[in-house]
């Protein structure tokens, strides 16, 4: 099956859409095949403010139908606990609320845009989606990350080249509790190195210290601008470490 045989059978559709690579060429390639798609964000505070920001571009470029949902996901006392799975409950709560939403407003397929690369395994919120009867057709339709990025890049889209950006929650060790504190400092501290120009990297938080994770190809860099770099994290955290192991 290809994506225009999987929107001529399901022509009218939700998207869980985040802005990124494959949710936006998904969007792309339902509104380019005919069918009738309205994207839905949710805006949570595992999701920096750049993410909605893209999200919100790309809509416009495709003058697409886009709807932006608000989720309290730290009221939900498992997912603050951040349990091994914790991706799972995350996701039981943002893709109930789409789904809720997308049935008032008359939509009953709801599709998201995990691809053929992303390994099961490693996902411990592909559980929620196959419970909740969530569409992957990137997946079905056997699309790589690659292949996304290449057809992004003709199609145009300022996504086709987008760094891969786990959410925020992702950078506070397993079984430690989230909180809001920890993630207006995550963001604070990655929103510094974006604008120094470094891209692909993550700020873990490590015992209120921050854990830089660099690729090897931008670490003398970072090293070059370290005295800055150190003024500036420091108001977030106590230390601030260089993680050898290249990302």
């Amino acid at each position: 099956m290809d994506l225009n045989e999987f929107f001529k059978e399901h022509n009218k559709v939700a998207l869980a859409f985040s802005g990124g690579v494959d949710s936006s060429y998904l969007l792309y390639a339902a509104i380019k095949s005919g069918a009738q798609v309205r994207a839905y964000y949710v805006n949570a505070a595992f999701q920096p403010q750049f993410e909605l920001d893209d999200a919100m571009r790309l809509a416009k470029q495709l003058n697409a139908d886009m709807k932006v949902l608000t989720a309290d996901v730290l009221s939900n006392e498992t997912v603050v606990k951040n349990p091994s799975d914790r991706c799972y409950h995350c996701k039981n709560v943002i893709f109930n609320m789409i789904l809720a939403e997308a049935k008032k407003d008359d939509f009953t397929v709801l599709m998201d845009g995990t691809n053929a690369s992303d390994a099961e395994d490693d996902r411990p919120g592909m559980r929620a989606l196959r419970e909740l009867c969530v569409y992957s057709p990137l997946r079905i339709c056997g699309l790589t990350k690659t292949e996304i990025r290449r057809r992004s890049k003709e199609a145009g889209l300022f996504t086709w080249n987008k760094p891969a950006y786990a959410c925020l929650a992702t950078r506070i060790p397993t079984n430690e509790r989230i909180t809001a504190e920890k993630l207006e400092k995550t963001e604070e501290a990655e929103n510094y190195l974006f604008s120094l120009g470094f891209t692909d990297f993550r700020v873990r938080y490590l015992n209120d210290s921050a854990k830089i994770q660099m690729p090897a190809a931008q670490m003398t860099k970072l090293l070059e601008m370290r005295e800055e770099i150190l003024i500036e994290l420091k108001k977030y955290y106590k230390e601030v470490l260089l993680d050898l192991q290249a990302r």
